[in-house]
């Protein structure tokens, strides 16, 4: 039995949308061994070719292109809302203020440092960033995950990375987050596996209210059963399942506006990116 790494953040939606295959619910030939980090520490080792198949910022992806193909499945979009750059209440933002991103290639820091050119930036674990604006050390910070449901009352949204991202290429839906794989991995292989991830996102999305039960009575995910609810509604859905034209065109347009501001090389469609699945159909096309 081939064994095969599986990394992905520990937030609410990806252990939501990973743990069908955890709980034994999708079958498999092949083992897969999770782990569980932070996404920029994921991103991090992407870029060191670490893990076979990993949760990354979709910010990440074109400097992983070369070693990583990107997959069509467990991916997370905004549609009309998405990270927070927050504040203590009533406090007056400088030009330059000092801000909290949880990672230099996370897809909010990309669109961050397109508004803000002259804030000052530290990057923190996504989970320091409350604290951090709280005590003082910054001024703001930038939100996500369940964090953006779940912030301190004594702190106010400066500004939602959605209306930025709706005045950059505009009312489309927001590209966070998905899952690539290792090149490297033989090509059956890996049509096989982004079928097999495929499927535990479709299973984990039409057993929802099941598996979102189980995760609570485990302790494995942050909050109480109503914000995981919300959250999983946002970021594990029904649109997390395949990508589609609409957000293949939002993930394009993400990488032209990222080379616009020279904060990303130069990419193709992103199609060209993915595993081509129907080489499976034309290798066995002549079996009996």
């Amino acid at each position: 039995m081939k064994t095969y790494s599986v990394a992905h953040s520990p937030d609410a939606d990806d252990i939501f949308m990973y743990y069908a295959i955890k709980f034994g619910w999708i079958n498999t030939k092949y083992k897969l061994k999770n782990i569980a980090e932070d996404i920029e520490t994921l991103n991090q080792k992407a870029l060191k070719n670490i893990y076979d198949i990993c949760a990354i910022s979709f910010g990440a992806y074109p400097f992983l292109k070369d070693e990583y193909a990107i997959l069509r499945t467990a991916v997370s979009f905004g549609y009309g809302y998405g990270p927070k750059l927050v504040k203590l209440k009533g406090k007056k933002l400088k030009p330059n203020f000092k801000v909290a991103l949880s990672g230099k290639y996370t897809t909010n820091a990309l669109i961050f440092k397109i508004a803000y050119p002259k804030a000052r930036i530290v990057y923190k674990n996504f989970l320091e960033i409350e604290d951090a604006v709280l005590n003082g050390e910054v001024d703001a910070g930038v939100l996500i995950h369940e964090s953006i449901l779940t912030f301190d009352e004594r702190l106010e949204v400066e500004k939602e990375l959605w209306d930025i991202w709706v005045d950059l290429a505009g009312d489309i839906p927001l590209p966070l987050g998905g899952m690539a794989m290792r090149r490297s991995i033989p090509l059956l292989d890996a049509i096989n596996l982004e079928e097999i991830l495929t499927k535990a996102v479709n299973v984990a999305h039409h057993h929802k209210q099941i598996l979102a039960k189980m995760l609570i009575e485990r302790n494995l995910v942050r909050v109480d059963d109503k914000t995981l609810d919300k959250y999983l509604s946002l970021y594990a859905n029904d649109k997390s399942i395949t990508l589609d034209e609409e957000q293949i065109n939002s993930i394009n347009k993400l990488y032209e506006i990222g080379y616009k501001h020279n904060l990303l090389p130069c990419m193709k469609d992103i199609r060209e990116y993915m595993i081509p699945k129907e080489y499976k159909n034309l290798r066995f096309a002549n079996d009996i």
